[in-house]
């Protein structure tokens, strides 16, 4: 049950995520930063890609994923087409990973250090579908922030 659920919820975010980068009408406006916000909604993008490749698809899905966390920030002009096909390998990671998951496993404890304690994968898959639903909406506060001053 918990897993088709946490499917439900990472495809709509990814879903969303999708959405929100399409509705930037000029796409250097995804790599802008102002003020106190440092992170742009490109940067934040590949930091979600990178976060569940990293913990859902390389942790849990074998699929041999090698992050690189400072790109995820540091990285610009990355076009929109490439990060929607990021988002879209994504999706499959995920869906593929949680497919092949089963509720025992959910209970056992997940394979790396990510807190200051060992968690359950249970937790750590909930974690990140908050950890997702976070960033998302930084995302849609940025595009609305950027795209009123244009």
């Amino acid at each position: 049950m918990l897993i088709e659920t946490l499917k439900v919820l990472f495809n709509r975010d990814l879903k969303r995520l999708k959405e929100e980068i399409e509705l930037y009408t000029n796409e250097a406006d995804l790599w802008k930063v102002k003020g106190q916000i440092n992170n742009s909604a490109g940067n934040l993008c590949l930091h979600l890609i990178g976060n569940l490749n990293t913990y859902i698809g390389k942790e849990l899905g074998n699929t041999g994923y090698v992050r690189n966390r400072e790109l995820e920030f540091s990285l610009k002009d990355v076009s929109r087409k490439d990060l929607m096909e990021k988002i879209e390998d994504t999706i499959s990671v995920v869906n593929r990973t949680l497919d092949n998951l089963n509720a025992d496993l959910l209970e056992t404890e997940y394979p790396i250090l990510v807190f200051d304690q060992k968690t359950t994968s249970e937790y750590l898959l909930v974690h990140l579908t908050t950890h997702l639903a976070y960033h998302l909406g930084q995302i849609n506060y940025h595009r609305r922030l950027i795209e009123s001053e244009n």
